[in-house]
């Protein structure tokens, strides 16, 4: 992948976090599928690895593995930080796990005319 398309494919995961809606989450899967590389999903954590979402403003924080497991909280420092922005948001987690991950996940293919 080229630099210009990495940018390409960035941006495409960010606008995809951003519209998460609060209080809900999605998969590294979902988002690649919605962005049309449905079999870059690693590429997708790697994307969501590098987001300083303080600055940019962008949710990461809503991301989690296809099993409602918080897999990158390490991204965010404090490894507690992720679990925290989601329990502020209302969202139950359990072990790093997202409780009712079926009610709480967003599929931006079903959600939004893609």
């Amino acid at each position: 992948m080229s630099k210009l398309d990495k940018e390409d494919f960035t941006e495409a995961v960010y606008e995809i976090v951003r519209m998460i809606p609060y209080g809900r989450a999605t998969s590294y899967g979902a988002i690649a599928k919605a962005i049309s590389y449905p079999n870059m999903s690693r590429m997708v954590g790697r994307v969501m690895g590098e987001c300083d979402s303080v600055k940019s403003s962008i949710p990461a924080h809503r991301v989690v593995n296809s099993s409602g497991i918080l897999s990158a909280k390490e991204a965010f420092g404090n490894s507690g930080e992720m679990q925290k922005l989601l329990e502020a948001e209302g969202v139950i987690v359990v072990n790093d796990r997202i409780k009712n991950w079926k009610s709480v996940f967003w599929n931006p293919m079903k959600e939004i005319n893609l």
